[in-house]
């Protein structure tokens, strides 16, 4: 520590993840929704997952966009790099944007529970109310405008 004292530290080392704010021509963002069983809850989320050893971010990302919502995307956006809870993980997160989204053949969502579309609005709505509360999904619909008039109008 800064005073000389020695502690103990227990880390979770983790090889990185990326996540995607899917926007649909109409808008409208898919989410995800998935039982996370640290939380005992299913949540609402924006696609996500772990790199794959040797794969980069954005390959991570337009895999995970295919295999979590059946689409793949024509523009991809780096919105952030972000570490998700440096108090005892390195997890570092690289945030997108996809759009022109297209519905991609043979899509088995696996450890996905639902995959729907949102309009912003509702998102915004569901921001204020405390319905969303993974913390990139929110810094992720946060980048992509989607804000809770409260939040907006200070």
């Amino acid at each position: 520590m800064n005073d000389g004292t020695e502690t103990t530290r227990e880390v979770v080392v983790h090889p990185g993840a990326t996540a995607i704010v899917p926007i649909l021509p109409n808008s409208d963002i898919l989410l995800v929704r998935q039982y996370r069983h640290a939380v005992s809850t299913d949540l609402w989320e924006i696609p996500a997952g772990k790199i794959d050893p040797g794969e980069d971010p954005l390959s991570c990302a337009r895999r995970e966009l295919r295999e979590e919502t059946g689409h793949s995307a024509e523009t991809w956006v780096e919105l952030a790099t972000f570490f998700t809870t440096p108090g005892f993980s390195n997890e570092r997160i690289t945030l997108f944007r996809a759009l022109g989204l297209r519905p991609v053949k043979g899509f088995h969502p696996g450890e996905i529970d639902a995959c729907r579309p949102f309009p912003q609005t509702a998102l915004a709505e569901m921001i204020a109310s405390r319905q969303i509360d993974d913390g990139k999904t929110l810094i992720g619909l946060l980048l992509s405008g989607v804000l809770p008039p409260e939040l907006g109008s200070e």
